[in-house]
């Protein structure tokens, strides 16, 4: 297929086309965050039922999305990208329409297939499509718009949680998705790869998405069982093993859905690995900050939305002007500085202790969501332009599967491992408050066994009112605690990841020119 240019009629409608799909997939991981407080007593959900119903979408999604990536290339990026969109409609709208949490996560399970193939579908056409000159700004548009809508969900999600009207944040992907069906049926070409064959490689995807399945699900039994406990150590024994031995059919694959031969490529392994530490530390950052303003310092759901709107305000107006900057004079420094500033942001978010709510929301977590915005906003156009050009274009659908999908895990390991870990700096920091209460051993075990609710624990039943009184400050007192090492280990991550670049990104490895 012939690219075409940014700001001819076909560049634009394949730009709206792929933003508005990739804004429904992107919504929903945020949105969803900040009303779980309203459908868990909407649908007396457990905490164990809110965990899996972040964590379902993410790990279908993670584990199915290096094939989605694949059968656009093969088959065509419009036509596998349009029935994507439609899954994931079907999914929204069952998702809308749940009675129970056990048909919610059957529902996200639905969104995460078709998000599976819309995903690098978007990037794909985008960047198969719209001529290489332009194409840093094309992708530096879309990471712009589609982090805008990411970051903005909080927004979206606060205001339809406090009117206790969470199921809508479902219902609305479904105009948005008729809408983008309707300008890929009438106005965009499709675009395949024509010297691919058809051959899926099917063992792959079964191998990686049973292998992501069992270590999320050892992660998660974690806080439930403890360490030591037959399933946790089955589970991530077996996780470990079939991912080893998905690496090895890729190896011996004819058609295997990551070519491993990619990451010969320095500049593309470098990116995938600052990619992963650097959405792990995003993930775990956001959902923390998320609970602790709603949690501990006393924020409604709308407020704690509304705190990342200097986020969505950067990411409108620089991440663009990053994708040109990577355009004329390569991504490399970009993304040390991005990452690392990002990283300081999430660090000096770490430090902010018990605060008066929204009211010292200037001088306590402003400063660090000001860092973290700039840091991010100068990363995510030239990290995609960056993995999109360092492989052939043949390869584009395959290049975004992967990144993609290591978004999508590095998301799933944050959500498991970081809420494992913040269960365990609860329950350490809560024991040492609570050791010189005149309780009894039963009630102490009572008290202590409310760590895995984090900032929703609620006092046990039978304390009296004098001691009620301080195990809800010990409870403020240790999730904070266990927020601010979250968060310094997110930052730590951030860090990790400028100094991926820092070791492995080189400007060359860019296409310039055809």
């Amino acid at each position: 297929m012939a690219t075409v240019a940014l700001k001819s009629s076909d560049g634009k409608w394949i730009m709206v086309s792929a933003i508005l799909a990739s804004a429904m997939a992107f919504i929903d991981s945020t949105a969803l965050n900040v009303v779980l407080p309203s459908l868990q007593k909407s649908l007396n959900a457990t905490g164990t039922d809110l965990f899996w119903l972040l964590n379902a979408y993410l790990l279908v999604l993670a584990a199915l999305i290096l094939i989605g990536g694949s059968l656009g290339d093969k088959l065509g990026r419009k036509k596998i990208f349009m029935f994507g969109i439609l899954i994931f409609i079907a999914g929204s709208a069952a998702c809308g329409f749940a009675p129970n949490v056990i048909m919610l996560i059957v529902a996200r399970i639905i969104q995460g297939m078709g998000g599976a193939l819309m995903i690098p579908g978007s990037l794909s056409l985008i960047s198969s499509s719209i001529d290489e000159k332009e194409r840093g700004r094309a992708i530096g548009t879309w990471s712009a718009i589609t982090t805008m809508v990411t970051i903005g969900g909080p927004v979206l999600g606060g205001a339809l949680g406090d009117a206790g009207l969470w199921r809508y944040i479902f219902f609305i992907n479904i105009p948005i998705g008729l809408a983008a069906l309707i300008i890929l049926a009438l106005k965009v070409k499709e675009s395949r790869d024509t010297n691919n064959d058809e051959a899926i490689d099917f063992m792959g995807a079964i191998a990686i998405a049973l292998g992501l399945a069992l270590l999320t699900f050892g992660f998660l039994r974690i806080p439930a069982v403890g360490m030591s406990n037959w399933q946790v150590y089955l589970s991530l024994t077996g996780g470990v093993l079939l991912l080893i031995a998905f690496l090895f059919i890729e190896a011996r694959s004819k058609h295997p859905m990551m070519p491993l031969s990619l990451f010969a490529n320095a500049t593309f392994s470098g990116v995938n690995l600052l990619t992963f530490f650097l959405y792990a530390g995003l993930s775990s950052g956001m959902l923390f900050l998320s609970l602790n303003l709603v949690q501990a310092q006393g924020y409604s759901q709308l407020q704690s939305g509304l705190t990342f709107l200097p986020f969505t305000a950067l990411m409108i107006t620089i991440a663009r002007f990053a994708g040109s900057l990577a355009d004329k004079h390569g991504p490399r420094l970009l993304l040390i500085v991005g990452p690392a500033t990002a990283g300081a942001g999430l660090l000096i978010l770490s430090f902010v202790k018990q605060t008066n709510g929204p009211a010292d929301y200037w001088t306590t977590f402003f400063p660090g969501i000001l860092v973290f915005g700039l840091g991010m906003s100068f990363t995510v156009a030239p990290l995609t332009a960056t993995v999109m050009g360092s492989v052939s274009d043949h390869f584009s659908g395959t290049a975004s599967g992967i990144n993609n999908a290591l978004t999508r895990i590095a998301n799933v390991f944050a959500n498991a491992i970081f809420g494992a870990l913040a269960v365990l700096f609860f329950a350490g920091a809560l024991q040492g408050e609570i050791k010189n209460l005149p309780l009894n051993a039963k009630e102490k075990q009572s008290v202590k066994a409310e760590a895995v609710n984090l900032g929703n624990a609620k006092v046990p039943a039978g304390i009296s009112a004098k001691d009620k009184v301080a195990i809800e400050l010990y409870y403020h007192a240790s999730f904070i605690h266990a927020y601010a090492n979250i968060m310094r280990i997110s930052a730590g991550l951030g860090f990790l990841g400028a100094l991926m670049s820092v070791v492995f990104v080189r400007n060359s490895a860019v296409k310039k020119d055809k």
